[in-house]
């Protein structure tokens, strides 16, 4: 059976390009690239093809073989266009194609953000050959993104810690779909998956992830891979990392080994105290270290990013509730909303 997987922006903020119009066209062994003009589609085009080799060297080794099809890659660039991508593709029989993307945003942005992001979304499901975990797909792709955008990120999560809207992680891994607050899922996708890959690589990542999907059972898998007893041990070691300002991570190590080893007070043989939480909660981030760290002032700057745009919109509509009038999109406020009533399942 087929499982037609999408990724989009809303229709509003796409319409902000409506001063950039499509205009000239780019055919690479893998892409063709429509854009305002005939230097962005080279560049853009070119630009995929260097993420495509690139990132796949970089997350599983080795190149990717050319697409039976090439993807469709449809941009709108201008100087203050907020910063999203769109893609779609259908998993069928084991076969992943039907690849189409919408990209959006400035020049710069474009380029070292939103198609690297994107790429690496058709490196997952080529691959995996079958759906990631919300968390684990979109964290990890976001890492691959310039750091101003990262750095947005980061901000909002300190934020979204601080206002009761962490995610437990056995909620976390157990996600299907998008939720209806989806931006601490990205936030808190992403500095997880950024935790992880920072304490053993990207290979032993993506092992893990295979191993979970494998049975799904989170439990077994993050303690083969990360040396935790249990999702709840895993959570409390990676509150405490962010509480603690992200400190740099010793490479080859398992973070429950780090964890164990952070533990000792003064160099002393006798463990230090490490806070634990409700396996229903996630522990807010204290305002007494918050501003400690490299995150600094913990506030969610005003920005032209698509992401930024969707929160201020969630955060409205969590207040005051009220359903859209557009087809196919929930009133919740997901930038890659998740409609269960489409037939299709959407990123």
């Amino acid at each position: 059976m087929e499982a037609h997987f999408t990724r989009f922006v809303f229709t509003t903020l796409v319409c902000l390009a409506s001063g950039s119009a499509i205009a000239a066209g780019y055919k690479t062994a893998n892409f063709v690239v429509s854009a305002p003009t005939a230097a962005l589609a080279k560049e853009i085009g070119d630009q995929a093809e260097l993420c495509r080799r690139d990132l796949a060297l970089e997350w599983i080794g080795k190149e990717l073989p050319p697409w039976s099809q090439p993807c469709p890659i449809h941009a709108q660039v201008a100087p203050r266009l907020g910063a999203g991508g769109a893609t779609s593709f259908v998993f069928d029989r084991g076969e992943v194609f039907n690849w189409k993307m919408n990209i959006q945003g400035s020049r710069e942005r474009i380029l070292d953000s939103v198609l690297p992001h994107e790429v690496t979304h058709t490196i997952f499901a080529s691959h995996f050959r079958k759906p990631l975990p919300r968390w684990a797909d979109e964290g990890a792709c976001t890492t691959v993104e310039h750091r101003s955008e990262i750095d947005k990120q980061e901000r909002s999560l300190i934020q979204f810690l601080r206002t009761g809207r962490g995610i437990p992680f056995k909620q976390m891994f157990a996600m299907t779909e998008y939720p209806q607050d989806v931006m601490p899922l990205y936030a808190q996708g992403h500095s997880t998956a950024q935790w992880l890959i920072a304490a053993r690589g990207r290979a032993e990542f993506l092992n893990f992830l295979a191993d979970g999907m494998h049975d799904d059972n989170w439990q077994r898998a993050v303690h083969d891979h990360y040396g935790f007893n249990d999702l709840l041990a895993m959570q409390n070691a990676w509150n405490n990392w962010v509480r603690e300002g992200r400190p740099a991570i010793a490479t080859g190590i398992a973070p429950a080994g780090q964890v164990a080893a952070n533990s000792l007070v003064g160099g002393s043989s006798q463990p230090g105290i490490l806070r634990t939480q409700s396996p229903d909660d996630v522990t807010p981030i204290g305002n007494s270290v918050a501003d400690a760290g490299p995150t600094g002032p913990v506030t969610v700057a005003a920005s032209n990013s698509v992401y930024a745009v969707t929160a201020a919109k969630a955060e409205r509509e969590r207040q005051n509730p009220v359903r859209t009038a557009e087809v196919g999109v929930n009133s919740g406020a997901s930038v890659y909303d998740a409609s269960r009533n489409l037939g299709a399942i959407r990123r």
